[in-house]
């Protein structure tokens, strides 16, 4: 098995990459049900706007619905910069 470098970029890029999945999957189970069977439903307005949301490119958002994709982009910038180790 190959040993990875945990400084180099690729391995800090998939770490970022790695938090910014796991807050958005945080923040899914945080507005969905929790079901007795350990499935969880997500609610149908979340649905329908994430589905809207997911067919459009990053140009036609509204603003404010590209606040969010910037703030995760901020953090690859980082990484990218050296400012930090992911």
């Amino acid at each position: 098995m190959q040993t990875t470098d945990p400084n180099s970029l690729r391995e800090q890029l998939a770490a970022v990459q790695h938090s910014i999945w796991a807050h958005w999957m945080d923040y899914l189970f945080s507005v969905s049900r929790k079901n007795r069977n350990g499935s969880v439903t997500i609610p149908a307005d979340k649905v329908k706007r994430w589905m809207e949301q997911m067919r459009k490119p990053y140009s036609d958002l509204d603003e404010s619905e590209k606040v969010s994709d910037r703030e995760q982009a901020d953090k690859v910038l980082v990484v990218l910069r050296g400012e930090r180790n992911a």
